[in-house]
């Protein structure tokens, strides 16, 4: 099984998009998790950093600028979902990677008090 870091600094992008209020607070995540193409439509326009902004783990081991590097994928390019944190921390908790489901939970905790 891989293992991930988490990364700090897709939490901090997660923490001032959801300071401008840029998060949906009800979606199907599974119909608007980024699929590999809309992966790719952003790599078109944005950096590899940017991408992985977007991304609450690294994978152990993984060159940077892959896509195998990145994963934990919490919202949809322009905005944080609410379900992307949700998934991403039941996710980590299924598979005991805990910085990663702590990341989540944490987030989760700061948008529904940012929200209420």
């Amino acid at each position: 099984m891989a293992s991930y870091s988490r990364n700090e600094r897709a939490v901090e992008h997660a923490r001032k998009l959801i300071d401008a209020r840029q998060y949906v607070l009800e979606s199907q995540w599974g119909d608007v998790q980024p699929r590999a193409e809309q992966q790719n439509a952003f790599l078109a326009s944005h950096s590899w950093d940017e991408y992985a902004a977007w991304h609450l783990g690294l994978t152990d081991g993984a060159n940077d600028e892959t896509k195998a590097r990145y994963a934990f994928v919490y919202g949809d390019f322009r905005r944080v979902h609410r379900m992307g944190l949700i998934a991403c921390h039941y996710r980590a908790a299924e598979w005991r990677h805990k910085e990663i489901e702590l990341a989540a939970h944490d987030l989760l905790q700061y948008l529904d008090e940012k929200s209420a």
